[in-house]
């Protein structure tokens, strides 16, 4: 008797408590403005690039790396756009549930830049410190996520609507998650800092390797990649004034829109690029090989391993023929890996390789034309224009700069 009339106290005091929750709940206004019209285009476009591009791109390459991150950018900007028009109170519980993903923004675009740049994949076993911050912040979390709806239903109310009060919670809750929650802006901070320092290096690094800008394309990697770096320190900065002007989650929706405009300026680009522009595209050159693929490794393996770049006598047919394949495929691989076309990607080996020798006492007897000979150039005009090109310098001149 005593169990049940306790389990009916309790019955009551619940449904007491539900009631002053969809009381609460039901006072939250819906708010469609311009500002949320925006943030829904490029939540919409995210998440269709982020579809087109794991449907089409291979799972190791760095445009699905890129499709990673823009899946995870529109995740939060969805948490957002919910919580700015007040949507979220059709969904209460999932309040701040992507908060961990934010930390998750700018090392997946890291990611995609160092596989885009580097040319070398992402793995877990070499790069799982880049995750310790958001799993840190996700364990710490974890009492807030599976708390009471009344406690997220506060922290929304707290951050959208302090206005209409708050609703009591049980008294034995653990705030203990609010030491990590309340500094959670700062750590935000912190990680744009840190991987927009991480990406100007890496930006910093390819273009001192040479950086060639081939005249085939209208945006190349390195130039993307650069305007990744802008945009990086663009956002943080407009994070930075947004958490100075704002003590809650007032000012999120424009950073949402920030993210709209970079998503259509990034569709605009790809689409830009896309053979379907092509005045021949339905009858492109490229269209009758799909049946005959190779991979860029195979190709780079093959030329790169036995020197074979440095023999005078290459040739876009005769690589083909040593591969099994044509030269149409060859050069559609090549192009679409490097974005140069088949001689600029064999003379930057070249070069490279120069640029060794230059320095390798071993080679000190051999003049500087003997070297571009000895690397396969056939007369010292091309060596010095093909050098010129890569490194932005003459032979002599890199000599005297980089000999010790």
């Amino acid at each position: 008797m005593y169990f049940s009339f306790v389990l009916l106290l309790q019955d009551t005091i619940y449904a007491l408590k539900m009631e002053d929750v969809k009381v609460i709940l039901d006072q939250i206004p819906i708010q469609y403005d311009l500002a949320s019209h925006i943030m829904l285009l490029g939540i919409v476009q995210g998440f269709f690039l982020a579809f087109v591009i794991f449907l089409r791109a291979k799972r190791k390459s760095a445009i699905n790396l890129f499709g990673w991150s823009l899946l995870v950018q529109c995740l939060v900007f969805l948490d957002i756009y919910l919580c700015y028009t007040g949507l979220m109170k059709y969904v209460i519980h999932l309040n701040d549930s992507t908060e961990f993903l934010v930390l998750l923004i700018t090392p997946t675009l890291y990611f995609f830049l160092y596989t885009l740049l580097e040319r070398k994949p992402i793995t877990l076993k070499k790069h799982w410190p880049h995750f310790v911050l958001p799993l840190l912040y996700l364990i710490t979390q974890i009492n807030y996520y599976v708390s009471p709806v009344e406690v997220k239903l506060n922290a929304y109310l707290g951050a959208y609507h302090r206005n209409l009060g708050f609703i009591d919670v049980p008294g034995d809750m653990n705030y203990f998650y609010h030491h990590i929650k309340d500094r959670f802006r700062w750590l935000v901070l912190f990680s744009f800092a840190f991987y927009l320092v991480l990406s100007l290096l890496l930006v910093i690094k390819t273009r001192k390797k040479g950086w060639v800008s081939p005249k085939n394309i209208k945006v190349d990697k390195y130039i993307f990649s650069r305007n990744t770096v802008v945009f990086f320190f663009v956002l943080m900065l407009t994070l930075f004034i947004i958490y100075l002007n704002y003590d809650d989650d007032g000012g999120d929706h424009i950073i949402g829109m920030m993210q709209t405009v970079a998503i259509f300026i990034t569709s605009f680009f790809i689409l830009s690029e896309s053979r379907f522009f092509e005045k021949s595209w339905i009858a492109d050159k490229y269209e009758t090989l799909a049946g005959n693929s190779i991979q860029f490794e195979t190709i780079d393996h093959f030329i790169s391993e036995s020197e074979y770049y440095s023999d005078r006598e290459i040739s876009l047919k005769k690589v083909a023929e040593r591969l099994d394949t044509n030269g149409n495929t060859i050069s559609k691989v090549i192009n679409s890996e490097t974005g140069t076309n088949f001689n600029d990607y064999i003379n930057q080996k070249r070069i490279n390789l120069a640029k060794e020798r230059l320095l390798d006492d071993e080679f000190k007897h051999l003049t500087v034309e003997a070297i571009g000979t000895s690397v396969g150039f056939r007369s010292k005009s091309a060596f010095y224009s093909a050098f010129k090109k890569h490194t932005g310098q003459s032979p002599s001149a890199f000599m005297k700069q980089n000999r010790v």
